[in-house]
């Protein structure tokens, strides 16, 4: 492993940390709840329908909007950076 893949795996985690909250914003999953007509709402109804009209605590829409209001706790900070290391990394073998 040479110091290019160091490299590639150390700017993937940091790109990835960097990028969660953007993307979770993009899709809908906004600090002032789930934005009308985005991907977040489309999965929200999804899974209130499957559910017999109520999000369930700890399903994924609920998880991802708590991310989205109040950001990523750590564990969830540690696997984003994981895997962006890991893509960092393939990267890295790829070129």
């Amino acid at each position: 492993m040479g110091l290019l893949t160091f490299a590639l795996a150390g700017a993937g985690a940091a790109g990835a940390i960097a990028a969660a909250p953007l993307v979770l914003t993009a899709v809908g999953f906004t600090s002032a709840g789930i934005a009308a007509g985005s991907i977040a709402a489309g999965m929200m109804s999804t899974a209130a329908v499957a559910n017999g009209g109520a999000v369930a605590a700890g399903t994924t829409v609920a998880v991802l909007q708590a991310a989205g209001a109040a950001g990523l706790p750590v564990a969830a900070s540690a696997g984003v950076a994981g895997i962006g290391a890991t893509i960092g990394w393939i990267t890295a073998i790829l070129i």
